[in-house]
């Protein structure tokens, strides 16, 4: 049996499990420190009520032989999909249909599982902006979309953006024809957002090179500003040339529960060897029909409920407190003189290290000294050197607490 060899190429482990093992190996060493965590991304907050009540009331159903479901359809039940059609796109405006609509566990896993439909060994010049989510670099290592990695992390064959304080963490376009491109906003990690004007100009760019962009709206939920866009279909002419992936983790609080969903228009194509062209949709249903199950009932039922009247307004309720926490943040590091970014319309901050310390080196002084954790900004990827996140998600009184430690406690 021979291994899938460009896993050797990955960089020394995935960010976050690295993370939490040097947090043990000092909780450790120092059994009585309380370490408060603003570092990954998982939300702290319980499921909305509504959402509860449905899913217990779909528990119930799954426990009578009249109402049991067995497998569901791949896509995802119709129900939901008309839903967040509604609800997500037709309310702003945007032209997507409950066919184009493929409910699944995470948003996470759909941006790794697309490379199943797109071609590997450097068939495409794939771009991403730096810093970068890690996923959608490290699942082009695992298909063999790259070469090695340099001594700045970064792959061969991957065309990396910088995204920093000089450009206001809006990067221009490509100088070279690229094929596929990641974009991700509110930007995680650096906070940033995209004006229609941006989006605008990146739609053009992949129409006229006949390029593809996956489109990470994660964190979509933490748009407060009402000029900016929610989603890439607000853009004329996104349908033909953008794929987006939405999640319930961050706004509805299913970090635990697993749901999000991907929209792939039926007009977006791309080209074989031969130079024909093949609808995205057609070969992402054949896949998914394929390789996945489908999500559960249950949670698709507690997804639904995110839209009720009662739904939504919690869901509101929630995003606020979190946002609420990234006032707080952003206010503590000004305070401090550190020069801070994001926390506006995102629950991330991503502030700027102190003069001479490098990201990990913040990571040690504010572990060591205040007890908090955050993230160094070289994890996401040579333009994150220099830079830290940190993540509202938490409690009230742990994101204070953790100011109050950082205010009183860290000399920088």
């Amino acid at each position: 049996m021979r291994i899938n060899e460009h896993y050797a190429k990955l960089q020394a482990g995935y960010l976050f499990p690295e993370i939490a093992r040097r947090v043990k190996a000092f909780q450790d060493e120092h059994a009585d420190a309380r370490v408060i965590k603003l570092g990954i991304g998982d939300v702290t907050e319980p499921l909305p009520p509504a959402i509860v009540q449905a899913m217990h009331e779909a528990v119930d159903e799954m426990g009578a032989r009249a109402t049991f479901k067995g497998y569901g359809p791949e896509q995802g039940y119709e129900w939901l999909r008309e839903a967040i059609v509604k609800h997500d796109f037709h309310a702003r405006g945007c032209d997507v249909d409950p066919d184009e609509v493929f409910v699944s566990d995470g948003s996470k896993c759909d941006t790794g599982n697309m490379l199943d439909v797109i071609a590997a060994g450097r068939a495409n010049r794939i771009a991403v902006i730096d810093p970068v989510y890690p996923v959608y670099v490290d699942t082009n290592v695992m298909v063999g979309n790259t070469g090695a990695a340099d001594e700045h992390g970064r792959y061969q064959g991957l065309i990396y953006l910088p995204a920093t304080a000089d450009n206001d963490f809006t990067p221009d376009l490509p100088t070279e024809p690229v094929d596929v491109v990641y974009l991700c906003y509110p930007n995680n990690p650096t906070g940033a957002v995209a004006s229609k004007e941006t989006l605008a100009r990146w739609v053009e760019y992949a129409r006229s090179h006949d390029a593809i962009i996956l489109y990470d709206a994660a964190y979509e939920a933490y748009v407060t500003d009402p000029s900016l866009p929610r989603s890439i279909y607000e853009i004329p002419g996104a349908r033909d040339v953008a794929v987006e992936f939405r999640s319930f983790s961050k706004n509805a609080g299913f970090t635990g529960t697993r749901c999000a969903y991907t929209v792939i228009p039926r007009s977006v194509t791309g080209s074989t060897a031969a130079g024909g062209r093949v609808a995205l949709h057609q070969l992402w249903n054949r896949r998914q029909s394929t390789k996945f199950n489908g999500v559960s009932y249950i949670v698709q039922r507690g997804a639904l409920a995110a839209y009720s009247d009662d739904g939504r307004a919690q869901i509101q309720q929630l995003v606020a407190f979190y946002l609420g926490h990234a006032k707080v943040i952003l206010e503590t590091f000004r305070r401090l003189g550190m020069e801070v970014f994001g926390g506006v319309n995102a629950p991330y901050v991503w502030l700027k290290t102190p003069a001479g310390l490098s990201s990990w080196d913040l990571f040690d002084r504010l572990l060591e000294e205040a007890h908090v954790v955050g993230t160094p900004g070289s994890g996401f990827g040579a333009s994150g050197e220099g830079y830290f996140r940190i993540s509202a998600f938490n409690s009230r009184e742990a994101v204070q607490e953790a100011m109050d430690r950082i205010a009183n406690n860290l000399s920088v």
